[in-house]
């Protein structure tokens, strides 16, 4: 599923298109879009920004309509230069936006939705989300107080993975925040203290705004998908393991996260 980082990325990369400009073609080739009349609703609108939250994406339109989009495990978000070929097949476009020289495509969106203003603000979905690991202003006393409401037995990396408590963070890099870290991702939340909480936050937000500004090819890859491997830091073999409600796969190295 793409992160925070991935998401914001893409918000950058939409903004340098379309931001201030009215779209010349609005095009919902998917045929699960066709009955809602979107080129006709977002016709001579121009796109006033481009934001995200979390896992979340929003492009927000004059005259108080939004579409919202999470990728979830399938969507992805692409910038074309007008006539570049696509990474992914046309068939698989639900969303295109044009503007000058860029098209603008959304592929495969399971959340792909527009919305009045109104009800982004109000919609409980976002209401209940944490702070935007990469907002601009982040409060750690804020974030400490929502992983201490959690369950105190619960693990520090199923509580990174929560949305509530922070939101933007997914299963790379819970994994990679932890070895950085040194904590054992299986650690209960009892047994971390509040210094250890504010350090994982901060590295979240120096590592992930680097992955922003530089590419994927800057996220870290010390344990995620390496069960087997020696561990970079210590050269103890790295583990996988399925963790939490949802059985996501953790990876850590047991020689040196404590």
């Amino acid at each position: 599923m793409p992160e925070g980082d991935t998401i914001h990325r893409a918000a950058d990369q939409i903004a340098s298109a379309l931001d201030g400009r009215i779209p010349e073609e609005v095009l919902t080739p998917h045929p699960r879009r066709w009955m809602d009349e979107w080129p006709a609703r977002l016709r001579g609108r121009a796109v006033r920004s481009v934001d995200a939250h979390g896992k979340h994406l929003f492009l927000r339109f004059d005259g108080g309509l939004t579409v919202h989009s999470h990728l979830r495990m399938t969507g992805h978000w692409g910038v074309y230069r007008r006539g570049e070929s696509w990474l992914r097949s046309p068939r698989r476009a639900w969303l295109v936006l044009r503007s000058g020289d860029w098209d603008v495509v959304e592929f495969d969106g399971p959340v792909l939705e527009l919305m009045s203003d109104s009800r982004a603000r109000l919609d409980p979905r976002f209401a209940e989300l944490g702070q935007d690991v990469l907002g601009e202003q982040f409060d750690n006393e804020r974030f400490i107080a929502r992983l201490r409401a959690s369950d105190p037995r619960r693990a520090v990396a199923d509580a990174l993975l929560d949305q509530r408590i922070v939101a933007g963070i997914g299963n790379l890099w819970k994994a990679e925040l932890c070895f950085a870290a040194g904590i054992d991702p299986w650690r209960e939340l009892s047994a971390l203290n509040d210094d250890e909480a504010a350090r994982l936050i901060e590295l979240a937000r120096e590592l992930m705004r680097r992955s922003v500004q530089s590419g994927n090819w800057t996220r870290p890859r010390a344990v995620y998908r390496r069960a087997g491997l020696p561990c970079p830091r210590c050269s103890e073999i790295v583990r996988r393991r399925g963790q939490g409600e949802n059985n996501r796969s953790t990876y850590w190295c047991p020689g040196c996260q404590r």
